[in-house]
């Protein structure tokens, strides 16, 4: 799972250089969380019924699980 810091406080960035820079932020933020959904989504429509099971999952609860709704 990757990690992208978004606690730096932006005091310093004014103006429209600020703006592109917390926009860039925010894209690229987007990327890493459909990313990490994308992963998720793939490892458990990997895993058989009865492993889903076991953890306490069923077919219709990965999407949920994926998208961090659960």
């Amino acid at each position: 799972m990757a990690a992208l810091d978004t606690t730096r406080a932006t005091t310093g960035s004014f103006g429209l250089a600020g703006r592109i820079g917390a926009i860039f932020a925010s894209v690229v933020n987007a990327v890493v969380e459909w990313n990490d959904a994308r992963v998720t989504r793939n490892a458990l429509a990997g895993l058989t019924d009865r492993e889903l099971e076991d953890i306490g999952l069923c077919r219709g609860d990965i999407d949920v699980v994926a998208e961090g709704r659960r």
